[in-house]
């Protein structure tokens, strides 16, 4: 006799992936860790490869087979369009994992993980920026969120980009001047912006080490130099704004709800971003709760799953306690 697997919770980054057998009582049978997603790079049917090798290694954790009729709630990085979503649920539709799929982008893994019920807003900053929103109801509220043909700005990549283009400027005297261009080039040990420039334009440095400069642009901030303080301003900026549009779609301003913070850039707590945030969003939603989500996302999936399956509230709190 197989084991009955009521929900398959599957969350999936770029760098990651984590899942989650659950049984019908909320019980977490068993868990495994993989590779990242990435189908905009290796294609889909490959990056659902990756799932499945993460699949075959919690099944083998059971005691006997499972037998993958439950729900599948699988929140996945690279699922940024209701067409991806689509696209991507059919194609573990194919897997035969479930008698039922729903796909969601990732940063609605870190929502639902944060909250006990599915109602909030979640806004997530690593290496790129997004926010989404939900309500018991199933109203969602979400942006495209693929970059700047999206009208995004923020992500750790975003902001080491911005440092650089400062830096530089700063140096051969078409910017203002600023502290970022001698700490950036030092983070390599280079004594200029010329010579990093050089290094990253030739390859000597390679360009996946940019994301490096971030950590580096925030201690700069925190030592007051104006340029770079004024880029950390303006991330906080675009949080708020993200934050108090999804608010406001789903309805939420005027009314207490939690704003959640995730990615690594938030949960870092630089105090000159998170305070601000705070601060900004005080004054365009003043019953928000504001924090830094802690618990792990695919806690989220698994939760959204018990939603879609008409979970009874101990099989939540029964899941819940296993993450704690």
């Amino acid at each position: 006799m197989g084991v009955n697997v009521s929900v398959v919770a599957i969350d999936a980054g770029n760098s990651k992936t984590d899942v989650a057998l659950i049984g019908e009582d909320g019980t977490v049978l068993s868990t495994a860790r993989g590779g990242g997603f990435q189908p905009p790079v290796v294609g889909v049917e490959a990056a659902i490869d990756v799932l499945a090798a993460a699949l075959d290694r919690a099944a083998a954790e059971l005691p006997a087979p499972p037998t993958w009729s439950g729900h599948v709630s699988a929140c996945l990085a690279n699922a940024d369009l209701p067409v991806e979503e689509a696209e991507l649920a059919g194609a573990l539709e194919s897997r035969g994992w479930g008698s039922s799929v729903e796909v969601r982008n990732d940063t609605f893994a870190i929502l639902r993980a944060g909250v006990d019920e599915p109602r909030g807003v979640a806004v997530v900053c690593g290496a790129g920026i997004n926010c989404v929103g939900m309500t018991p109801d199933g109203r969602t509220a979400r942006f495209p969120a693929i970059g700047r043909i999206s009208g995004d700005w923020g992500g750790g990549s975003g902001l080491a980009e911005e440092a650089l283009w400062f830096a530089a400027r700063a140096e051969d005297g078409r910017g203002e001047p600023s502290e970022l261009a001698r700490a950036l080039p030092g983070h390599f040990g280079l004594d200029s912006m010329y010579a990093l420039i050089e290094a990253l334009h030739r390859g000597a440095i390679p360009s996946a080490r940019r994301h490096e400069l971030t950590p580096v642009l925030f201690a700069t901030a925190a030592g007051g130099d104006p340029v770079a303080l004024a880029l950390v301003e303006r991330l906080a900026d675009e949080v708020v704004a993200m934050a108090s549009v999804a608010l406001r779609r789903l309805g939420l301003l005027e009314e207490e709800v939690p704003v959640l913070l995730g990615g690594s850039v938030l949960a870092a707590c630089h105090p000159q971003l998170n305070d601000r945030i705070t601060e900004l969003l005080a004054s365009r939603a003043p019953k928000a709760e504001v924090r830094v989500v802690s618990e792990p996302p695919v806690l989220g999936a698994a939760l959204l799953g018990l939603d879609r399956t008409g979970a009874a509230p101990e099989v939540h709190r029964r899941l819940r306690a296993q993450y704690v």
